[in-house]
Order: C-alpha cells, then sequence, then structure tokens
C-alpha cells in the first residue's frame, strides 16, 4: 500500500496530486530538487565540490521537511495538522530521493511543471487552489535557519491579506503565499536578478492585492552566502569527535547542518590558507 491510499486517496496523476478533499484549509508547497552533484547548488563550485554541494543541499532540505513538520503538528490537539504540506519535486518526484522523503516525512510529492520558475510556482499554486485549499504557501530550501515560525506567521497573515512575501537579502523572495490565484505575479519575471521583489510587488499593487511582508532572510545562492551560514554553524558548535562540543549559542542550525558546514568550512580553509 503506497503512501496515498494509507491516507484514503485515489490514486493520482500529473495535474492532480490529490484524488481527496484536503485534510486542512492550508496548503505549504516546499520547492526543491534532488541531491544530484552537478546539478544543484552549482554557483557554490569552485570552491565546492559537486558533491560536497549536492550534499549538503540535501541537508537543506531535510531542515524544510523537519522543521515545517514541526510547525504543522505544534500545539495540535487532534491527528489533523495545521497546514497540509506538498514536496515539489525536480526533476521527478519518481527519483529515489523524493520517495524516501515522502515516506519518511509524511508528504505529498508532485511534479515541479513549467519552462521557468515562474511557471512552475504558478502551476503549484493553481493545482491547490482546484483541490479546494484557500491558502496556499510557497517556500524555498535554501534557508536551512529559517525560524519554525515563519510557516505559521505567513499563514496568520494570509487570513488578512491576499499575498504574503518572504523578502530574501539578494532581491529576490524565499516564501510567497496567495489566499487566491494571481498567476500575473509569475509572469514577464527576471529571476535570479535583485529585481524580483521589488517588480512583484509593482504587480501586487497594480492587481489590487492587499501584501504583507515577512522578515528578510538569507538564502544560500553564494560563496558570500555559505560563508555567513559556515560563521553562523561555529557558534552552533556542533559534536565533535567524541560527541564533545561547546553550547550552542544560536541553534537555529540542525546538528547535521551545523556539522556539514563546519566540515566544509574547514576544507575551504585548506584549499584557500590566504
Amino acid at each position: 500500500m503506497n503512501k496515498s491510499q494509507a491516507h484514503g486517496m485515489k490514486p493520482t496523476d500529473r495535474s492532480s496530486p490529490l484524488g481527496s478533499r484536503p485534510r486542512s484549509d492550508d496548503a505549504l508547497i516546499l520547492f526543491a530538487k534532488a541531491p544530484i552533484p552537478g546539478q544543484v547548488k552549482t554557483r557554490l563550485c569552485p570552491p565546492l565540490t559537486d558533491d560536497e554541494a549536492a550534499s549538503l543541499h540535501g541537508s537543506f532540505v531535510l531542515d524544510a521537511l523537519e522543521r515545517s513538520g514541526q510547525a504543522a503538528l505544534r500545539g495540535v490537539a487532534s491527528k489533523a495538522p495545521k497546514f497540509d504540506r506538498f514536496l515539489a519535486c525536480a526533476p521527478s518526484s519518481d527519483h529515489v530521493f523524493f520517495k524516501i522523503m515522502e515516506e519518511r516525512h509524511g508528504v505529498h510529492v508532485i511534479d515541479q511543471i513549467g519552462d521557468d520558475l515562474g511557471a512552475r510556482m504558478e502551476h503549484a499554486l493553481s493545482a491547490l487552489f482546484r483541490l479546494g485549499y484557500g491558502r496556499a504557501v510557497i517556500v524555498g530550501t535554501d534557508l536551512p535557519a529559517l525560524p519554525e515560525s515563519v510557516y505559521e506567521e505567513a499563514f496568520d497573515l494570509l487570513a488578512r491579506h491576499d499575498l504574503v512575501l518572504g523578502p530574501s537579502l539578494d532581491g529576490g523572495y524565499y516564501l510567497i503565499g496567495l489566499s487566491r490565484t494571481a498567476p500575473e505575479l509569475f509572469r514577464g519575471v527576471p529571476w535570479s536578478t535583485p529585481d524580483v521583489l521589488t517588480l512583484t510587488q509593482a504587480k501586487a499593487h497594480a492587481l489590487g492585492l492587499n501584501a504583507a511582508l515577512l522578515t528578510p532572510q538569507r538564502d544560500v545562492d553564494t560563496i558570500d552566502d555559505l560563508r555567513v551560514l559556515i560563521q553562523e554553524a561555529e557558534s552552533v558548535g556542533a559534536p565533535g569527535p567524541g560527541g564533545k562540543g561547546h553550547k550552542a549559542k544560536a541553534p537555529l542550525l540542525s546538528k547535521r547542518t551545523a556539522g556539514a558546514l563546519q566540515l566544509i568550512g574547514s576544507r575551504l580553509k585548506q584549499r584557500d590558507p590566504g
């Protein structure tokens, strides 16, 4: 019996990720790529190797799944979560990594469909609104230090606004949520440029959307972003050999990711001592 059947769902196709009514009014969509060396975090290579970048990316995806899962169940007395979770997968939800994530973390896996990021986000949101969700939020997986509270805050804002955006420090956004479809927000946007957030806000204003902003966050796209995160990991103090380590100062990173960052940091110093 597969995961969908275990939840009483009918077999699904690519355009319909669920065959039954939503368990919640809200849906969270995590956008992720499979950790395939040479296909993820390529802007970090070099100085990282393809394998290092892929391993780090995989840890980031796990962070997002673990943290969002905790947020969905925090303070919930019943079995129904505060929001349903979807993992939008590239290159395909059939990849073994996503099959494992589906089984271990109880998320619904769907394919990313579209020629660019905007088209893929538009398709994912439209699909979930068609299923009956009242609010839907998309979040990237490049924010391993994203506070767990952000997910709930985004849905709270969507109860009073049409649109919520989480600004990233590079001029884009790490989160977008809507309470209704607005395909124009995703069309004609120069993705991966510093103008993404500003242009999206202008489009929202022209469409008459009531928008709210979350606290800005740094996502990990460049080597400079990575070095900042490595400094944070060093302050966390993941256990070293023998299980010893100093007390965490700011435990926003998982032990797994903090340890991976510390290891990468030490390798980078060896490769470029200056």
